[in-house]
Formats: C-alpha cells, structure tokens, sequence
C-alpha cells in the first residue's frame, strides 16, 4: 500500500508518471478519489487527503490547483496511455498524466 501512496504523491508532484500498466490502473482510482477529496474543501477531507498522501505540500496542490483545475470537471482527471513493454521483462507499460 505504502508503494501506491507514494506513486499518488508522485503522480501529484509531477502530474506524469512512466509505470506497469496493472500499477497504473489501480494508482488511478486511488488518485481520482485523492482529486475529488481535494474539490469538496473542508478541514475533514483535507485530513483524509493527509492520511493518504505522504507529502503536505502536495496536499496544499491538491486543494488548492488541481481543485480549482477540476471544478467544472465531474470525473476522469487522468488518462492512461499505453506504451511499449519493457525490454528487460517484456511487462506492459503506460504513462498515467493529469488530464490538462
């Protein structure tokens, strides 16, 4: 779980993250839920963001861009972009990016 925490954290930070598609699809879900915290503004969800992700200033990110970013916006505030599998195992990658 600490793993997912820290994808979302970074998915956060950087809006972009090159991961295995099956990491990808469940960090997706969970960042979604982390937004949609994030949109609702209160001290209680803001404290529930806290207890997920692992760094304050991304939570400050949270609440105050990607909130505003998202407003008018009812879901789906990432894509998933397959790409090409890995060399050394073969196992299928894909780009996980915030929607603009």
């Amino acid at each position: 779980m600490l793993m997912f925490r820290t994808q979302v954290t970074d998915l956060i930070r950087h809006e972009r993250i090159r991961t295995t598609e099956a990491k990808a699809k469940e960090v997706q879900g969970l960042v979604e839920k982390v937004i949609t915290l994030g949109k609702k503004q209160s001290l209680s969800h803001r404290r529930q963001a806290l207890t997920f992700v692992t760094d304050e200033r991304m939570v400050r990110k949270v609440f105050d861009e990607l909130a505003e970013r998202y407003a008018t916006r009812e879901g789906g505030y990432t894509r998933l972009i397959k790409l090409e599998p890995r060399k050394g195992d073969g196992a299928s990658m894909a780009l996980l990016e915030l929607v603009a």
